[in-house]
């Protein structure tokens, strides 16, 4: 069994809803980038990409970037949130040998908001977790403000945190320029989104006030276990080399371990676009139990299974892991992580092979 733990999908209203929003210049833009990956909407498209890897292969989906906060006001937000979960939902019903399960999109623009509607996804449409961004409306995500909405997810035990990277090309790669340029936005931005993400709640202590909050990284947990040193011995050293009129700069959460040992904490994914080597480096960083098997489908140069594809050779060929230590990240992980029912998983598969 391969469960993708995360896949990027627009339910058919949603979509329609999205593309019909004219005075937002960031839904133009997206308009634009996911107009030309039909299997983002369109499910015989999608099932011809994800036939190639068997009846045993399905998909943890959520929405695509970007930020639902980014859409507009607070009532359209909500409004989009409801019509992407009740969607995903509906497909999850619908083709349970397909999707294993969603990710719900909130809003997080309005705290409380985003709250009730996890929740709701949670008890009444069944979402295993709930998919943030790196940060909102640029602010960094370990303000306070967010707590709330840590808690409650974390107070849920089996559900999970999917983060996705969100800057754009407002974001310059300079400071004396306006924007970036050559897309260096997305290509490397995002990955230090990620990893700011990452360290900025380190610091906040979120893993000391919720030691049990789930939390998956996309792209492989992004910088942090390609630059292990500088995150380990480097930041063993904070503060020694800090001038006191720069002391705030360093003020966090008091802290009971190593940072590094907090970086490990987090889950990441396989979402490597087929760079092997890069892969190898992040699960011996955080570790087997603390890999899920995922592809960022359908954004490969294929427009589907390309990614998925290219993963499963990265993971198939790799020669630290045993065939115990694949089964976990295939599907082993995110089935305790998630409390999924592995033997109804099974019998669905099934059902479906005999119905073929």
């Amino acid at each position: 069994m391969k469960i993708d733990a995360f896949c990027h999908l627009l339910p058919a209203a949603y979509a329609e809803r999205l593309f019909a929003i004219t005075d937002s210049a960031v839904a133009r833009n997206i308009q634009k980038r996911v107009s030309g990956v039909p299997a983002l909407v369109d499910l015989d498209e999608r099932f011809r990409g994800m036939d190639e890897f068997g009846s045993d292969y399905r998909q943890i989906i959520n929405t695509a970037a970007p930020p639902l906060d980014d859409l507009g006001p607070r009532r359209r937000t909500a409004e989009l949130a409801r019509i992407a979960n009740d969607g995903m939902a509906e497909l999850v019903t619908d083709h349970p040998d397909r999707f294993a399960g969603f990710c719900a999109a909130v809003a997080l623009d309005d705290v409380d908001g985003a709250i009730a509607e996890a929740d709701r996804a949670f008890d009444e449409l069944g979402a295993v977790g709930v998919q943030i961004y790196t940060h909102v409306h640029g602010g960094p995500m370990d303000q306070e403000r967010f707590f709330p909405f840590y808690e409650a997810v974390a107070r849920r035990g089996d559900k999970m945190i999917q983060v996705h990277p969100c800057r754009d090309s407002s974001w310059s790669d300079y400071k004396t320029e306006e924007r970036s340029k050559f897309e260096i936005w997305w290509t490397l931005g995002w990955e230090y989104d990620l990893s700011a993400f990452m360290s900025r709640l380190v610091f906040s202590g979120v893993f000391e006030r919720l030691p049990d909050i789930k939390i998956l990284i996309h792209h492989g947990g992004a910088m942090i276990p390609h630059f292990a040193g500088r995150v380990g011995q480097g930041w063993d050293q904070l503060g020694t080399r800090t001038p006191a009129d720069q002391a705030e700069d360093i003020a966090g959460y008091p802290l009971t371990l190593r940072p590094i040992e907090y970086f490990k904490k987090f889950y990441v994914d396989t979402a490597y676009f087929g760079a092997g080597d890069a892969m190898r480096t992040a699960i011996r960083f955080f570790g087997v139990d603390h890999t899920l098997f995922a592809s960022d489908t359908p954004f490969d140069p294929e427009k589907g299974p390309g990614y998925i594809r290219d993963t499963i050779a990265n993971l198939n060929d790799m020669d630290i892991l045993t065939d115990a230590d694949r089964a976990r990240i295939y599907h082993g992980n995110v089935t305790d992580l998630l409390g999924l029912d592995s033997a109804a998983a099974l019998n669905t598969l099934a059902e479906s092979e005999v119905s073929s």
